[in-house]
């Protein structure tokens, strides 16, 4: 930092009756310091900034976590953990995404259509509890094509909210199918839209 952006930083700060600078000037030993401390606070804010939560999606109803498949009642409370796999948040997912190596994001809800993650594959009625076993079969073979064969491949899976058990069952059958880096968007959509990131009309993929 030069003189000039020091000296702006000293226009800015209060002088107070009994401080005044010497000799005109304040020590520069002094704005260094004061310096620092700016760019401290400004780490800090940004380190709040990636903590920051959108659309409720650190909501805790204290659901414990399950191995089983909800087959019923697919909107309701959910856990804030899920067993084998990880939950991912809004900001970790969008920088992700936005990386060198983004995840296949996979959303499972249902309907005839929605606006979902900008890039996200939609499969309607993948999350299901109750998959029969030729859907359980597909549904297997379509993680497959995704992981291209790697099971330690991240994929994320999602749906509408905190409240959409689909995505929670959908990532407990690709965990049960042996992939070992599953990650659950529990915010959904909600958090997304929430958060104002892109997103884009559901394209269904053939599954």
């Amino acid at each position: 930092m030069n003189d000039d952006q020091l000296s702006m930083i000293d226009e800015r700060l209060p002088q107070a009756a009994n401080c005044k600078p010497r000799t005109g000037h304040r020590s520069r030993v002094t704005r260094l310091i004061l310096v620092a401390g700016i760019g401290i606070v400004s780490s800090s804010t940004s380190a709040l900034a990636e903590e920051r939560s959108y659309g409720g999606e650190d909501r805790d109803w204290n659901i414990p976590p399950t191995a089983q498949f909800r087959t019923d009642d697919y909107h309701g409370p959910t856990p804030r953990t899920i067993p084998g796999g990880r939950v991912v948040r809004t900001i970790e997912l969008h920088s992700m995404l936005i990386g060198r190596s983004p995840p296949y994001v996979i959303d499972v809800l249902g309907g005839r259509g929605h606006r979902t993650i900008r890039g996200a594959f939609w499969l309607p009625g993948a999350g299901a509890g109750d998959l029969g076993a030729d859907e359980s079969r597909r549904f297997v073979e379509a993680v497959a094509k995704f992981a291209a064969g790697d099971k330690s491949r991240p994929l994320v899976f999602f749906c509408a909210d905190r409240e959409c058990w689909l995505s929670y069952n959908a990532a407990l059958r690709a965990i049960a199918a042996g992939y070992t880096n599953i990650m659950w968007f529990r915010g959904g959509i909600a958090a997304w839209l929430h958060a104002g990131l892109p997103m884009s009309p559901a394209a269904p993929f053939a599954w």
